[in-house]
Protein backbone atom coordinates (compact mmCIF):
# COMPACT_ATOMS: atom_id res chain seq x y z
CA UNK A 1 0.00 0.00 0.00
CA UNK A 2 1.10 3.05 -0.93
CA UNK A 3 0.47 5.89 1.69
CA UNK A 4 1.94 9.93 1.61
CA UNK A 5 0.95 11.88 4.66
CA UNK A 6 -1.05 15.77 3.27
CA UNK A 7 0.44 18.94 4.78
CA UNK A 8 3.47 19.35 6.39
CA UNK A 9 2.55 15.90 8.28
CA UNK A 10 5.18 12.69 7.97
CA UNK A 11 4.58 8.94 8.60
CA UNK A 12 7.57 7.36 10.84
CA UNK A 13 8.61 4.22 11.49
CA UNK A 14 9.98 4.03 15.20
CA UNK A 15 13.68 2.75 15.46
CA UNK A 16 13.49 0.34 18.67
CA UNK A 17 16.43 0.58 20.84
CA UNK A 18 18.33 -2.37 22.52
CA UNK A 19 15.92 -4.04 25.50
CA UNK A 20 19.35 -3.91 27.92
CA UNK A 21 20.05 -1.15 30.74
CA UNK A 22 23.08 0.29 30.67
CA UNK A 23 24.50 -1.84 33.89
CA UNK A 24 23.43 -5.18 32.15
CA UNK A 25 19.81 -5.27 33.35
CA UNK A 26 16.92 -6.50 30.78
CA UNK A 27 14.06 -4.27 30.90
CA UNK A 28 10.26 -5.62 30.79
CA UNK A 29 8.44 -4.05 27.91
CA UNK A 30 5.88 -2.84 30.67
CA UNK A 31 8.59 -0.51 32.27
CA UNK A 32 10.38 0.53 28.59
CA UNK A 33 9.81 3.68 27.20
CA UNK A 34 8.63 3.81 23.48
CA UNK A 35 11.50 5.15 22.01
CA UNK A 36 11.68 8.82 20.13
CA UNK A 37 13.96 7.93 17.55
CA UNK A 38 12.73 7.47 14.29
CA UNK A 39 13.16 7.34 10.28
CA UNK A 40 10.77 9.19 8.27
CA UNK A 41 8.41 6.73 5.23
CA UNK A 42 6.95 9.26 4.13
CA UNK A 43 6.49 12.88 4.09
CA UNK A 44 3.93 15.52 2.31
CA UNK A 45 4.33 18.12 0.24
CA UNK A 46 4.23 21.18 2.75
CA UNK A 47 2.09 23.70 4.28
CA UNK A 48 0.63 26.17 2.33
CA UNK A 49 0.94 29.79 4.09
CA UNK A 50 -2.18 32.46 3.53
CA UNK A 51 -1.29 33.59 0.57
CA UNK A 52 -1.64 30.27 -1.08
CA UNK A 53 2.34 29.41 -1.66
CA UNK A 54 3.70 25.99 -0.51
CA UNK A 55 6.33 26.24 2.09
CA UNK A 56 8.05 22.55 1.57
CA UNK A 57 9.16 20.57 4.52
CA UNK A 58 12.40 20.06 5.80
CA UNK A 59 12.00 16.25 6.25
CA UNK A 60 12.47 13.88 3.61
CA UNK A 61 12.27 9.74 3.20
CA UNK A 62 14.95 8.14 5.06
CA UNK A 63 15.51 11.04 7.50
CA UNK A 64 16.78 10.26 10.89
CA UNK A 65 15.02 12.14 13.40
CA UNK A 66 14.17 12.79 17.01
CA UNK A 67 10.77 13.60 17.49
CA UNK A 68 8.26 14.21 20.85
CA UNK A 69 6.22 12.07 22.11
CA UNK A 70 3.10 13.10 20.04
CA UNK A 71 1.74 11.63 16.86
CA UNK A 72 -1.50 9.66 16.05
CA UNK A 73 -0.48 5.77 15.87
CA UNK A 74 -1.20 3.74 12.71
CA UNK A 75 -0.69 0.59 11.62
CA UNK A 76 -0.21 -0.33 7.55
CA UNK A 77 0.44 -3.53 5.96
CA UNK A 78 1.09 -4.66 9.63
CA UNK A 79 4.02 -2.15 10.89
CA UNK A 80 2.76 -0.30 13.41
CA UNK A 81 4.05 3.90 12.56
CA UNK A 82 3.26 7.44 13.46
CA UNK A 83 1.50 10.31 11.43
CA UNK A 84 2.72 13.45 12.83
CA UNK A 85 3.29 16.80 12.14
CA UNK A 86 6.75 18.48 11.36
CA UNK A 87 7.01 20.59 14.49
CA UNK A 88 6.94 17.97 16.26
CA UNK A 89 10.07 16.95 15.25
CA UNK A 90 12.97 18.02 17.30
CA UNK A 91 15.93 17.46 14.91
CA UNK A 92 17.43 15.13 12.26
CA UNK A 93 20.07 12.79 13.23
CA UNK A 94 23.34 13.54 11.32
Amino acid sequence: MTFRPLHDRVLDRRIVAAAQAAGGIVMPDTVKEKPQEGEIVSAGPGAKAENGMLTPLDLKTGDRVLFSKFGSEVRLDGEDLLIMKESDVLGIIG
